[in-house]
């Protein structure tokens, strides 16, 4: 809700809208909520989002520079797919990217933060056993991203941010092998732990938990799924 000013009238939002449209696509995308190979024109989700198409032209430009989207001859785009290799190779930039960011953020973060962390980390926990991959997916980044916004390192934040657009769609595969059960998927979830090791000021364990997590998440999704054989 926008803010008062002092003569009773609101405030007006002041974030243009193709910034918005972009960074409402930039969470669809690394909270899994596209999936690969998905086409999108900037007509449809122009209504969905109820803007004109320029805003959303806008946001495709700008996640094609970032290899999060990929133009189409008739000029739609789509959610790129990816090979096995690149897909190992994001998963290594992340391991050194987020286990460096969790380790900074561990020394920096206070009790508040620390108190919205736990919320996360229980919210993750229970959108598993609900069974909601959707929202399973959404509050695994609102967990990660509330420890790694604490790193003091808004360069990291921003190259985290990129590789997560591109292997977010991917991550909607976790779910595969746990059809009948999602919660099954805590068995290689170490959300817990991470929060464990921060609690104890343990930087170098709370690096390590979330490496694990991020490497045995990918090691599944790259034992469930064929990716295709695409050059990198």
């Amino acid at each position: 809700m926008a803010d008062k000013t002092q003569f009773g009238l609101t405030a007006l939002d002041t974030v243009p809208l193709h910034e918005k449209v972009y960074l409402e696509l930039v969470r669809a995308l690394m909270s899994g909520q596209l999936q690969p190979g998905q086409k999108l024109t900037s007509r449809k989700l122009a209504k969905e989002l109820g803007t004109s198409d320029m805003p959303v032209r806008s946001a495709f430009m700008r996640l094609q520079a970032l290899r999060a989207l990929s133009p189409m001859p008739n000029g739609s785009v789509e959610v790129p797919m990816i090979s096995a290799d690149r897909f190992q190779q994001l998963t290594d930039v992340r391991t050194v990217l987020e286990g460096t960011a969790t380790e900074l953020a561990t020394s920096l973060i206070n009790g508040n933060n620390l108190r919205a962390i736990r919320r996360h980390c229980a919210e993750l926990t229970q959108a598993a056993r609900s069974g909601d991959i959707d929202d399973y997916l959404r509050k695994n980044h609102d967990f990660k991203f509330s420890i790694y916004r604490h790193c003091g390192n808004e360069q990291m934040i921003f190259l985290i941010e990129t590789v997560w657009m591109q292997v977010g769609p991917f991550l909607r595969n976790l779910r595969i092998g746990f059809e009948d059960d999602l919660a099954g998927i805590l068995e290689i979830d170490y959300h817990e732990e991470v929060v464990a090791a921060i609690e104890a000021q343990d930087g170098e364990r709370a690096r390590a938990a979330i490496v694990r997590d991020i490497d045995e998440g990918a090691a599944h999704i790259l034992k469930q799924i064929k990716f295709p054989e695409l050059r990198n």
